[in-house]
């Protein structure tokens, strides 16, 4: 039997991969949560009620330590230990019985999380992008040190990985065409989003997702955080990956080959079928997916991506150009400036402003080699945001 942890189990991923892994008939060992124990006790709960007492989550965590007392009451009646706090999440990431963990996790709180999965020697379905962005060459060594599989979770890079799949070698890939919805603001310019709301950036077209990353969808940062991420994975320069806007949301990415033919991946936007994949690779196993119907869809339409109205695409390129700790800073500044717009205190074009005000002024220290040098960048960035924003409404 597989055994697999699930840290985010309470957001989109995290409960999209709680379906797979009843599809697939995986022992859920651990089951993690940021502050949403309402819906960590329901998963819990479910997981006894469908599944064999042996398949059954061992360990329920928050993130939150304040929180544990209550959790721990909610699962009183269960044979389950209750654990909160990070070093909690990461001992849940560690666990001897993990055949594989997946990292759902939203934001840098993921890095530690994955750090530890792959210290311990587990394979890694990654869905938390900010690891790789973050933290890339010291994610990458520990994963060949401990000799361990990163399988990429996001739409994007399993497209990309699935594709290199039917290939010899991923040296026959010529370059990377990563495609985006173009968000919920395609075609619009700066003028038209100086008074955009909250509850406008959270409608994307497309996709189903949480309140963070549909912003950076509608920002484009998401799709800047992901070229970051497809150069690490793919080993690639960000001239090596085309993005492509594909308004359909059907061809979730492509690779064009030395010999000139482009392979792609298509399918129906449905998180489930890359969760899966990463839980089963190197096979595929059953899913019931509507595929797409090309009589109906009619056509597929494509477009560039508009980095001088949406400035976080550019932060992001710029900050992989200089190299170390430059992304971190990116994304750290970019985390804070979300967090601040869904709270109404900065307007929307004040993310992609703070993201390159950040990469253009803060001079990090190191190169990002340790998880301390990548901590202080990415609070060095939150105090620039902070700043910048204060007095702001």
């Amino acid at each position: 039997m597989k055994y697999i942890s699930i840290l985010g189990s309470t957001g989109s991923i995290g409960v999209q991969a709680l379906d797979v892994c009843g599809n697939l008939g995986l022992a859920i060992n651990a089951l993690t949560a940021n502050r949403n124990i309402q819906r960590l006790e329901e998963q819990v709960r479910r997981c006894y009620s469908v599944m064999a007492a042996d398949q059954c989550p061992r360990y329920a965590v928050t993130a939150d330590p304040e929180l544990y007392h209550e959790l721990k009451t909610a699962l009183a009646d269960l044979p389950v230990q209750v654990q909160a706090g990070m070093e909690a999440i990461c001992e849940a990431a560690a666990l001897p019985e993990n055949d594989i963990v997946l990292n759902a996790v939203v934001g840098i709180a993921g890095l530690r999380p994955t750090l530890s999965a792959l210290e311990a020697g587990k394979d890694l379905a990654l869905a938390n992008k900010e690891s790789l962005v973050t933290g890339g060459d010291l994610v990458l060594s520990t994963a060949r040190e401990n000799n361990v599989h990163i399988l990429p979770v996001d739409s994007e890079h399993s497209a990309i990985f699935q594709c290199i799949q039917g290939l010899s070698s991923p040296d026959e890939v010529e370059k990377i065409l990563l495609t985006a919805s173009g968000g919920p603001f395609y075609g619009k310019k700066q003028a038209d989003l100086e008074k955009v709301t909250v509850q406008q950036a959270l409608k994307h077209p497309n996709w189903s997702m949480g309140a963070k990353i549909t912003i950076d969808s509608a920002t484009l940062m998401n799709k800047g955080l992901e070229l970051i991420e497809a150069c690490h994975l793919f080993g690639k320069r960000p001239e090596d990956i085309e993005i492509v806007v594909q308004r359909e949301s059907v061809i979730h990415s492509m690779v064009l080959c030395r010999d000139g033919a482009i392979l792609a991946q298509m399918g129906a936007p449905d998180m489930r079928v890359p969760i899966q994949y990463a839980l089963t690779w190197p096979r595929r196993a059953p899913l019931k997916t509507p595929p797409v119907s090309f009589r109906e869809l009619g056509k597929l339409t494509f477009g560039e991506a508009d980095e001088e109205t949406f400035l976080c695409l550019k932060a992001c390129k710029r900050a992989f150009d200089l190299g170390g700790l430059y992304p971190c800073i990116a994304n750290g500044a970019n985390e804070a400036a979300v967090t601040a717009f869904l709270q109404g205190k900065i307007p929307f074009l004040e993310i992609g402003e703070t993201v390159c005000g950040a990469v253009d002024s803060l001079r990090p220290d190191g190169e990002g080699n340790s998880l301390s040098e990548i901590l202080e960048a990415d609070s060095a960035a939150r105090e620039y945001a902070a700043k910048r924003f204060s007095g702001k409404s």
